[in-house]
Formats: C-alpha cells, structure tokens, sequence
C-alpha cells in the first residue's frame, strides 16, 4: 500500500482533493480540525471509504464516527496487523464478485431501487443515492435475497468482509443513514421486521 500523510485535519482535506487515495484512515483527535468535521466535509462530495481512528472506544463515540458516515472504527491502542487488516476488508468490498453468475450481473433491480454492482451506485426512480462503501454492501446484501428476513448477524456476514465483532448499534446506525438517504430522495428500500431484523421493502 502506498500511504500519504498529513498532520491536521485541513491537511488531510487537501491531500484527499489532491491525492484521491482509495481508502482514508481518519484520527477523530487532530489539529486544525478533527476527524468528525473532516468526514462531514469529504461526505458531501466524496464516498471514499473512511476507517474512523481514536483512543476514545466508547460505543456512542463508534456510532457518531459511524452516523457521519464512517465504513469502520478501530479504537486504539490498536494492533496495526488489525488496521491492515480492517483496511483490506473495507477496499475487498469494493471489489466486484468475480464469480460467473456475478460477472453476468451488472445491476440488481427491485421497482424502483437499482443498484449498478460494478459502480457501487444506487438509483432510485432516475434519482441517484450517494452511499458509503459499508452502507451499499448492506443494501445490496439484501437486494440479494429479496424476501429474506436478515438478523443483525446475518446481514453483518453478508456486509463485512472481515470477521469481526460489530456491535447491534452499529448496523443499525449504517440502516439509519441508508434509510436517510432514500427518504431524501422519495425512496424506502429497508423494511424492519420486528424482533428479527431487516428485509428489503416491495420498493414501490
């Protein structure tokens, strides 16, 4: 991996415009500005994915890091063999399935939700949904299976590449922000099915 660095929070914007890096590792603690307004500001034009990086490991601070849009949180102290490989977890979900049946399919459909696979876009009507890396695994997990009711467990298998423990909230924060998004744009593709989980919706 090729790494760029910089040492404050308006550094770090301006190496991201001028860089284009396919992954950001962000210090919630910086100079200048912290990683929070950081995320805030690179969400509205960017989806590049950000692994959230801080000593403060409370839940609630998880959820915020999260809720802004965050793909993943390490808290330190930390093991940089786990940061490695958090990172190549979260770019592996870039990836698109090379298996026959993925290679023939381009796109999912479901009334009015497409989701282009290759670009890791979601569309709803004409209209499209900027969503995290994290936030379209999610959706596309359950576009997958239409019908299917997915636990929190089920749908994090299906999400992360990775084995790790995600906690109840987290999940639910990414649908928060997915179902957010969509009701920005007249959509509602994450129906929640009580007690159990989370289905797609009939996308009408």
């Amino acid at each position: 991996m090729a790494v760029v660095e910089a040492e404050n929070g308006v550094e770090a914007l301006e190496r991201a415009e001028a860089e284009a890096p396919d992954l950001i590792v962000l210090d919630i603690m910086m100079p200048e500005m912290d990683g929070t307004e950081v995320c805030r500001r690179l969400r509205r034009h960017s989806r590049v994915p950000i692994i959230f990086l801080s000593s403060r490991d409370d839940e609630i601070d998880r959820v915020l890091g999260l809720e802004l849009g965050g793909d993943d949180y390490v808290g330190k102290p930390f093991s940089p063999r786990e940061l490695v490989a958090r990172v190549k977890a979260v770019l592996r979900r870039m990836q698109p399935d090379q298996s026959p049946d993925a290679i023939a399919k381009t796109e999912l459909r479901c009334g009015r939700l497409r989701l282009d696979l290759e670009g890791f876009r979601a569309f709803w009507d004409e209209a499209e949904v900027v969503l995290t890396v994290t936030e379209f695994s999610i959706l596309r997990t359950l576009a997958e299976r239409p019908g299917k009711v997915f636990s929190r467990d089920g749908l994090m298998d299906g999400a992360y590449a990775l084995d790790h423990y995600v906690s109840d909230r987290t999940i639910d924060s990414h649908v928060r922000r997915v179902r957010a998004k969509f009701q920005a744009a007249g959509g509602g593709p994450v129906e929640t099915v009580h007690g159990l989980g989370y289905k797609l919706s009939s996308c009408r």
